[in-house]
């Protein structure tokens, strides 16, 4: 069935500004500009994040939406595919946030804007320990694009927890996936937006 629906969900310390977002809210409007297209700015603490994501997607249908997310927004998005039992694509998606992000608490620029910044507290970290706990299994319908040029996260990590779904393993490119659009036509006919 057509994805009528579609969340976006950025990486930490990113914003809906991020070139992948951009990217897919173009096409989107392009294209199917019928589709629901929310791109929200996440809060900085991973419960105000999926409850603002649960809340905000509580009406739409889930045999007709998606979630994409890249890095800690592929976290989010494993966790909303989950819990709305809806298909998700994930870009080089955090799999240990709460042991990742440890050495990132305290203040940081947002990547597309340095003059905003996010502070992360050391409280999110049990936030993301309850996330990970409530969320381990992954649900199949998952397409996973995984850069084993990745410079932040381990490929390896990520392909373990997400081979139950496709998987679509990159030799090379790197954590921010510049070659994004080289993939599109494979993310798309999983959205089945072509």
């Amino acid at each position: 069935m057509r994805t009528t629906h579609l969340l976006y969900l950025h990486g930490f310390r990113s914003s809906p500004q991020s070139v992948k977002a951009q990217i897919m809210a173009k096409w989107v409007q392009a294209h199917h500009p019928d589709v629901q297209w929310w791109c929200p700015q996440l809060p900085a603490s991973p419960a105000q994040a999926m409850a603002l994501l649960l809340d905000g997607t509580a009406d739409w249908p889930s045999q007709q939406m998606a979630v994409m997310g890249s890095s800690l927004g592929g976290f989010y998005a494993a966790c909303v595919s989950t819990q709305r039992a809806c298909p998700a694509v994930l870009l080089n998606p955090a799999v240990n946030p709460s042991r990742d992000l440890v050495r990132y608490i305290g203040e940081h620029p947002v990547w597309q804007d340095p003059a905003q910044g996010i502070f992360f507290e050391s409280a999110y970290i049990q936030e993301l320990k309850l996330l990970e706990s409530q969320h381990a299994p992954t649900h199949p319908e998952t397409l996973a694009l995984i850069a084993k040029g990745d410079e932040v996260l381990d490929w390896r990590e990520m392909l373990a927890r997400h081979q139950a779904g496709q998987v679509c393993l990159i030799e090379g490119s790197d954590h921010a996936l510049s070659d994004f659009e080289d993939y599109l036509p494979q993310i798309l006919e999983f959205l089945q937006l072509v």
